[in-house]
């Protein structure tokens, strides 16, 4: 690949980590499907879920509860291309997050998830596309309720 292609190439993928927690946090959670090819699959091993397809993966991310309110941090995003058309990464994330949500400023509190995604992108009709998504997520408690 010369430089200008994998420049692209990479940066196309770090934007999809970040639209992927845009879109939960901030947008319509189940629209997430979207970014991944038809037959991609999330996963996360240590707590049993396998999700595949897109339509799958609508339903999964659209059933996120209504009264939740979330921000997830993503740092330490690193692309590598390995291909004209494939790519892999990895990267960090720390989720801050409440149920029952009714509005207003929340407390802050430590965050209930941090750990690290792997990914595997390709390029499907010119569009950049998550094929595998994983997480890993080694520091994890509940969910808290607003007001408690």
């Amino acid at each position: 690949m010369d430089p200008l292609q994998r420049l692209l190439a990479e940066r196309a993928c770090e934007r999809l980590v970040v639209d992927f927690v845009h879109r939960l946090d901030l947008g319509e959670p189940a629209s997430v499907a979207e970014l991944f090819a038809e037959d991609g699959t999330w996963e996360w091993p240590e707590g049993g879920r396998l999700i595949k397809g897109r339509a799958a993966l609508r339903e999964y991310f659209g059933s996120r509860p209504a009264e939740r309110l979330s921000r997830r941090l993503m740092s330490n995003i690193l692309v590598t291309a390995t291909a004209p058309d494939t790519a892999l990464a990895t990267s960090y994330f720390s989720t801050y997050r409440v149920d029952g949500y009714t509005g207003g400023i929340v407390p802050a509190g430590p965050p209930v998830q941090v750990g690290h995604y792997q990914d595997a992108f390709r390029q499907v009709d010119g569009a950049w596309l998550l094929e595998t998504r994983v997480l890993f997520l080694p520091f994890g408690g509940p969910t808290p309720r607003a007001g408690c």
